[in-house]
């Protein structure tokens, strides 16, 4: 690895984004985006978001989507997509990225939900209310957090076409979440699959098989987006990007960038450079409807 300075990189104009609030189960976002866009990505948890302004347009499952103002987005665990304004006007929104295995347990169900339609519009689900969207913004509220992920399981499972199409016959939850809290507790550990085998008591295939169908996404990416959230926390921190690679696991500063780039659909540099603090959100009143 190499030892010398990082060299941080600039954030093109308009392009930021702030966390609002995190937790075990939820992460609260808020995005805008001018004239850039993030490139193709895959998250590890339910992506789920409101667009306050603007028209935003991504690629979700082989198709091109727009949402508009009010409207509401929900990405699957794992899947492809990207996003960026639809127009010189650019875009803000709102996005909650939640725990698959909080979605289970909230919503009362024994697999992950599957909503076919990427967009939610008003009227058509038990959205929550603009008054709840705007409330949800106090940072490490665990009270809070139960309530949006909550909120959000009434509408998946509302939503729902049914069970995620990697449902196998059985699922040992378990021995799954002992393997997921380890990747998520200590990321920079040396989790290889004979190790995630004892833990889990299953073989590295079928706890593949079934990581998958209970959270949506592999050990190996629910391994790698841990490690990328620690370094998201350490880079807040103000440590550099070399660092930052080395305490959160990766191999070299390179492991580090491209890895982000795939979870987060930009690199780590233009992240830290890019957080800023986006006004109050504010949904437009053809959204209401209840929560």
């Amino acid at each position: 690895m190499s030892e010398g300075p990082s060299i941080q990189e600039p954030a093109p104009a308009g392009f930021g984004f702030r966390r609002r609030s995190a937790g075990d189960a939820v992460e609260t976002w808020d995005v805008t985006l001018d004239g850039v866009g993030f490139a193709r990505h895959r998250h590890e948890t339910y992506g789920i978001g409101v667009t306050l302004s603007g028209v935003q347009r991504f690629f979700y499952r082989g198709e091109h989507h727009a949402g508009l103002a009010g409207e509401w987005h929900i990405l699957h665990p794992g899947e492809l997509h990207d996003g960026m304004p639809g127009d010189a006007a650019g875009i803000a929104y709102r996005i909650f990225y939640v725990d698959p295995a909080a979605i289970r347990e909230a919503g009362g169900v024994r697999a992950l939900p599957f909503v076919r339609d990427p967009i939610a519009r008003p009227g058509m689900l038990p959205l929550p209310s603009p008054a709840a969207v705007a409330r949800w913004s106090s940072p490490d509220d665990d009270l809070q957090e139960a309530e949006i992920v909550g909120a959000l399981a009434r509408m998946l499972v509302t939503a729902s076409d049914g069970p995620s199409p990697t449902r196998p016959r059985h699922v040992d939850l378990p021995a799954v979440l002992r393997v997921a809290h380890a990747l998520r507790d200590a990321p920079a550990g040396d989790w290889d699959a004979a190790r995630l085998e004892a833990l889990s008591g299953l073989s590295r295939w079928e706890l593949a098989r079934q990581f998958s169908a209970a959270l949506g996404t592999s050990p190996s990416r629910y391994r790698s987006a841990s490690r990328v959230r620690a370094a998201r926390r350490l880079l807040a921190d103000g440590r550099s990007l070399a660092d930052t690679a080395t305490a959160a696991g990766f191999s070299d500063q390179a492991h580090l960038t491209r890895v982000f780039r795939e979870t987060h659909g930009v690199t780590p540099g233009r992240w830290r450079s890019a957080q800023h603090a986006p006004r109050n959100p504010v949904i437009p009143e053809r959204s209401r409807a209840r929560a």
